[in-house]
């Protein structure tokens, strides 16, 4: 019965054989495998290290393009309104120098009207004195004419020029 003992049972050949095998198969894996995996494994390593990084870097960079697109996006809103504010200045100062101009020529406008207004109203006193002083050399002739006529009132007529040059 000892022959069939198990294999299950710890013998001192057993162990022995086992622990040669497990040397061998370490010494085995140390030289031809253990390197490769550990370098596997570093490699593995230093790319998840490097992505990392990257992703770091990548993050910063993220965050100073968002910081300098806002500081654009903030110095062109000052631009912005800076040339409406321009814009507004300008218009009203085009406005204003309209009005002023506007005026001036009303105002030029104006004087040449009274001005031609008051030609025309010497022009129009000037023509009305003048045929008055006609109608008035009419009428006088045509009163002369009839008191002329007669003799007895010329002579008045000379008399009383007489005494009015007279007084004067």
């Amino acid at each position: 019965m000892i022959l069939s003992a198990s294999i299950l049972d710890p013998h001192l050949g057993l162990i022995f054989w086992q622990f040669v095998i497990f040397g061998l198969l370490f010494f085995i894996l140390t030289k031809y495998a253990w390197k490769p995996i550990m370098g596997a494994l570093q490699e593995r390593e230093q790319s998840i290290d490097d992505a990392l990084a990257l992703a770091s870097k990548t993050r910063q960079e993220m965050q100073d393009l968002k910081s300098g697109n806002e500081k654009l996006i903030a110095e062109a809103r000052a631009e912005r309104d800076r040339v409406l504010k321009e814009a507004k200045e300008a218009g009203d100062a085009m406005i204003a120098q309209a009005k002023l101009d506007a005026q001036k020529a009303g105002s030029d406008e104006i004087e040449k009207a009274r001005a031609a207004f008051t030609q025309e109203r010497v022009n129009a006193v000037a023509a009305l004195r003048k045929e008055t002083a006609n109608l008035s050399l009419e009428i006088a002739e045509k009163i002369l004419r009839n008191q002329l006529s007669d003799r007895s009132a010329q002579e008045k007529l000379v008399s009383d020029l007489m005494a009015d040059a007279k007084l004067n």
